[in-house]
């Protein structure tokens, strides 16, 4: 599907809802390729680690990761008021 496609057959409201979703719930492509990548790094590097050394993280082998700024909570509550779904 070409983006002009895209754009005809979705509304500017359902497109920020898919870039809301992908920024802050589910990441989408390669993050998500680069964190199942981590974890399983992390866990090779683990069970081969040293006694008394700390744990690695998936992070770790991560390129370009950067903390998120909010926990899921927080990034949650933001979508919902952004999106008029507060409670009611």
């Amino acid at each position: 599907m070409s983006v002009r496609q895209l754009l005809e057959s979705m509304d500017s409201r359902e497109l920020g809802e898919w870039v809301a979703y992908h920024t802050y719930i589910e990441t989408i492509g390669d993050t998500r390729q680069d964190l199942r990548t981590g974890i399983i790094a992390s866990t090779i590097a683990n069970v081969n680690r040293g006694k008394n050394r700390p744990a690695f993280k998936p992070n770790e082998f991560m390129p370009y990761y950067t903390k998120p700024k909010q926990t899921e909570t927080q990034m949650l509550e933001t979508l919902k008021g952004a999106f008029g779904q507060g409670d009611k």
